[in-house]
């Protein structure tokens, strides 16, 4: 029993290895590349570089003007994902709250977002008829509104588990709507505000399809469209795209692994009836 036991947790360590392999063997090419000069990166192999080029990244930084780049990437990550959570906030504590027929529908209706593809041809079109086109209040409004259902499906449920109780006495304390939320609620919602925060900037930072229709200007570009840069009409320079790719990585996986204790309790948090 004991050697059935050890050799199923064996084989399932295995298998876990290979999956996680089959996961990191990519990134790990495009490092490797990234320090390749353009005669050898031509074949993307995990072969080590014979000269190490780290001057790929200070070239990748200045020709693909990253710095700005960069600015835009954080701009709209940080503002859409503050809109998100202060929306979510507020929607969820009313909807959980007042659970009326019309709430219940509003509720279900904007859930159902999670389920639905996103089409770009009529979205282009409301956004060209509100003048949104190639706008950065534009990108940042749309990167909100994609986040609404899987955001306020989550803070539904946590919102749903906290007791109405609480409301009861601090109304009998003599708060008011305003005083309840933002004294009482508020700080009950952080763990799941800072979730929806971070996922959602790393969603937002990850982003390519919807800047590539919706911003026709450079200077509006995201970092994961900077790879544009070093591609020309019959080639690639592989080794720039690879070094481009690292650096659009480097903050997403900072960001990750700082919040994953914070969005690991977010989402369990919200998961026990309180």
């Amino acid at each position: 029993m004991r050697f059935r036991k050890l050799m199923i947790k064996t084989v399932l360590n295995a298998v876990a290895w290979i999956l996680s392999l089959l996961v990191l063997i990519p990134f790990v090419v495009v490092i490797i590349n990234s320090f390749k000069t353009d005669a050898e990166v031509n074949v993307l192999t995990l072969k080590l570089p014979e000269k190490w080029m780290f001057e790929n990244y200070s070239v990748v930084f200045e020709r693909g003007n990253l710095a700005v780049s960069f600015f835009n990437s954080t701009l709209y990550s940080v503002v859409s994902s503050l809109l998100l959570v202060i929306v979510v906030a507020f929607s969820a504590f009313v909807l959980a709250r007042n659970t009326t027929k019309l709430n219940r529908f509003i509720y279900y209706f904007l859930v159902l977002g999670i389920t639905l593809p996103l089409n770009y041809i009529p979205l282009m079109s409301v956004m060209k008829s509100l003048h949104l086109i190639n706008s950065q209040f534009g990108i940042i409004l749309l990167y909100t509104a994609m986040g609404i259902p899987i955001s306020l499906f989550i803070t539904y449920a946590f919102v749903h588990n906290i007791p109405k109780e609480l409301d009861e006495a601090a109304v009998m304390d003599g708060c008011n709507a305003f005083s309840l939320f933002f004294r009482v609620i508020m700080p009950l919602l952080k763990p799941i505000l800072v979730t929806v925060f971070v996922l959602n900037f790393m969603n937002v930072w990850n982003e390519f399809t919807a800047p590539l229709y919706l911003l026709n200007d450079v200077d509006k570009w995201p970092v994961t469209l900077a790879v544009y840069n070093f591609f020309g009409q019959f080639s690639a320079q592989w080794n720039l795209v690879s070094a481009n790719i690292v650096l659009t990585s480097i903050p997403v996986l900072l960001v990750f692994l700082f919040a994953q204790k914070h969005i690991v309790g977010g989402l369990t948090s919200g998961s026990v009836k309180g």
